[in-house]
């Protein structure tokens, strides 16, 4: 089939949805589908056998778009939505796969085309825009309207979590509702080996590690602050990998200010195919998330790599974690300080916990199944 998937993100770039993007991509082109990528006009250009790389203009002044709705996404979306009529102009699709907010341009043209719609359910974007901006809860049936109406209007709905899913399903569409998970991250065979963090640090006790953004709700603020209640007899350093250099330097601020500092690193970003290795290092993985209902990319890498995991109960880790295979904590400095400390002492569980994680992602979040679901769930089409 010949497939326009319109990603209004920057593309190629190490994070979140990219990444996802970029798996999705991979999956239907190796299963010998044609695919048109449109995306914004910033990121790194990659090369997928089968996949046309189609950019709209954007300035030369914005190089890079941040995860969340802003006004430079915004600015964006405008210029993807004339490349996505010229597309539609120059070329006949069979199916229109659509992330995000792209689905509402692609549904205006509907009425002219016979192309099947797909619905990429990355995040609720009414979600999204309430977290952003608290005080429009109160239209948050307006903002829900619209996620209704794109759910009911396509002709598949593929969600990337349970809550998603059952988001779509309460809006009564009639479109199939498929899950499609994220994959964990897997290392590059034969690629540059990540660096050894305790030698480049000079420390040799345990470490909490920590990789993803440093936005708000992932509740970096919560780690510097547990570690305020743990005693330093522990011997713990806290690192953290990833994050751009103002959300850095504000960690780094709070750090010094509650006089943790010396017990946590920041290191940058690096990349994706390191990841493994950097998990593989630590002897506890974080997930100190606050709010949200999207499980974190970052957690079925975690769950591969076997280590005991921290994340906070709420909804966006539950759907993917339980008490058999990860310590949950309560959203709270005292409760977080406290599981870690337990993580310490009791080697022994903590390991228990790894097992039952890298157990359940083999089982569902390997590149395997992913392919699998992607193919499974196009074959609604044929």
């Amino acid at each position: 089939m010949k497939i326009l998937f319109v990603a209004p993100q920057p593309f190629y770039e190490e994070r979140g949805t990219p990444i996802a993007v970029r798996w999705a991509v991979e999956a239907l082109c190796a299963q010998g589908h044609q695919v048109d990528l449109l995306t914004y006009h910033c990121g790194q250009d990659v090369s997928i056998p089968g996949m046309k790389l189609c950019r709209c203009w954007g300035p030369a002044s914005i190089t890079s778009v941040p995860p969340g709705f802003s006004a430079k996404k915004l600015f964006c979306d405008v210029f993807l939505c004339f490349e996505l009529l010229s597309c539609l102009f120059r070329t006949k699709y069979d199916v229109i796969h659509a992330v995000e907010e792209a689905i509402f341009p692609v549904l205006c043209f509907r009425p002219f085309l016979k192309a099947k719609m797909v619905y990429d359910m990355d995040s609720s974007m009414a979600d999204q825009i309430i977290e952003k901006w608290p005080f429009l809860s109160k239209i948050r049936a307006f903002l829900e309207f619209f996620e209704k109406m794109a759910v009911r209007h396509v002709d598949l709905v593929l969600p990337v979590c349970e809550g998603l899913a059952e988001k779509a399903k309460s809006f009564k569409t009639s479109a199939p509702v498929v899950i499609l998970r994220d994959m964990a991250i897997e290392g590059v065979k034969n690629g540059e080996k990540a660096e050894n963090l305790r030698k480049k640090l000079d420390f040799e006790g345990k470490m909490a590690l920590y990789a993803g953004n440093l936005e708000h709700y992932q509740g970096l603020e919560l780690v510097l602050e547990c570690l305020t209640h743990i005693p330093e007899d522990f011997s713990l350093m806290v690192v953290v990998i990833g994050g751009v250099k103002a959300h850095i330097e504000a960690c780094e601020r709070l750090a010094e200010r509650l006089g943790v500092a010396r017990r946590v690193r920041f290191i940058g970003p690096r990349p994706v195919s390191q990841l493994p290795d950097y998990l593989a290092q630590a002897d506890i993985l974080l997930s100190p998330r606050i709010k949200g209902t999207n499980t974190p990319l970052k957690i079925y890498s975690y769950m591969l790599a076997g280590k005991p995991i921290l994340a906070t109960r709420i909804y966006s880790h539950t759907q993917a974690l339980d008490d058999s295979c990860a310590a949950l904590c309560e959203p709270d400095a005292a409760s977080m300080a406290a599981r870690i400390e337990g993580l310490l002492k009791d080697t022994e569980a903590g390991e228990r916990l790894g097992r039952a994680a890298r157990e359940r992602a083999l089982r569902h979040h390997t590149r395997e199944a992913y392919n699998r679901t992607i193919r499974e769930a196009y074959g609604h089409f044929f």
